[in-house]
């Protein structure tokens, strides 16, 4: 497999990527496979969960996402008592998923996304955590496959302190035949954030974009280079960010919701602009790429945390 940045590369740039690198204890990520996942730790700490076989959400997600300092900033999935309930299935931590892939819905579980195989399993050097997968996107029938990605994900630890975990989801599409991206909001990079950050419950949660536009309202539908959801759990502030590489065909829109909801979706053009419907035809044999960055982290915009900064470090992979 190709990469988009290869192993050697990316390992060259830990060191940029890492704010005061040198100063950071190495988190020394290890891998404990179980029946249709990993779960990743670093030290004895769960850093996130990466589920690629589930018998109630059709396609492969990462749940249990936690911060340096060991706290959870995705809903519980399942949700648990106290937890809003909806959309269960649908928003289980951090996913990549398409309400209209040639017709094809995986977001809402109608079309089934099925892990094939690891193109690289799980490998630590250097302080990033790498492996690669090849996801094969179905019809609803389930009699045709639409087309397959092949998604390489990086972790790294960064932040000042160490206090923020950087992962990398690099995918590429393609297919024999000819498939499209259709326009809808429930499209692209997605995440549910834990109950105690969302905006609606009046604790402090707010939602920033890169032209600092704060709430879900003032934020939904427009288009910008990185997002930011944040909020406080037990006094602590924590949160995620969204961060879009200028490689992409087009920056996302928004799609941010105040019940913890953050999608970046750069398909919605009708979507969200209300202008004319835009779709993206792959042709056959070519390949269809999208490369976006998570900061899990401990801090928050304007206290400790600086988004534009990470968006920055982001650009150099």
């Amino acid at each position: 497999m190709n990469s988009f940045v290869t192993r050697a590369v990316a390992v060259s740039l830990c060191a940029t990527l890492c704010t005061a690198a040198s100063a950071l204890a190495d988190p020394v990520f290890r891998v404990e496979e179980q029946p249709g996942a990993l779960v990743i730790h670093s030290g004895d700490q769960v850093v996130a969960k990466y589920v690629y076989r589930d018998t109630e959400v059709p396609r492969p997600s990462f749940s249990d996402v936690h911060t340096p300092a060991g706290i959870q900033v995705t809903r519980n999935y399942p949700p648990q008592e106290g937890d809003l309930q909806d959309h269960a299935t649908y928003h289980p931590g951090i996913w990549l998923a398409f309400g209209d892939l040639s017709g094809a819905d995986s977001w809402r579980g109608k079309a089934a996304v099925e892990h094939i195989e690891f193109l690289e399993k799980p490998a630590y050097a250097r302080g990033i955590l790498t492996f690669a997968v090849r996801n094969r996107y179905w019809n609803a029938a389930h009699d045709a496959a639409v087309c397959d990605e092949a998604c390489q994900y990086y972790l790294t630890q960064g932040g000042r302190a160490g206090d923020a975990y950087l992962l990398i989801v690099e995918s590429r599409f393609s297919s024999p035949q000819e498939f499209k991206f259709g326009d809808q909001e429930e499209m692209g990079l997605g995440v549910r954030l834990a109950t105690p950050l969302i905006e609606k419950t009046g604790t402090g949660a707010c939602i920033t974009d890169s032209e600092f536009r704060t709430t879900a309202r003032a934020v939904w539908g427009h288009a910008g280079d990185w997002c930011d959801y944040s909020g406080a759990i037990n006094g602590k502030p924590v949160g995620v960010t969204l961060l879009s590489h200028r490689d992409n065909f087009r920056k996302p829109w928004w799609h941010a919701r105040d019940y913890g909801l953050l999608v970046a979706n750069p398909f919605g053009q009708q979507a969200f602009t209300k202008g004319e419907a835009s779709s993206v035809v792959v042709a056959p044999g070519t390949e269809f790429h999208l490369r976006y960055g998570i900061v899990i982290h401990d801090g928050r915009p304007g206290a400790g945390y600086d988004p534009r900064e990470a968006w920055k470090s982001y650009q150099q992979w």
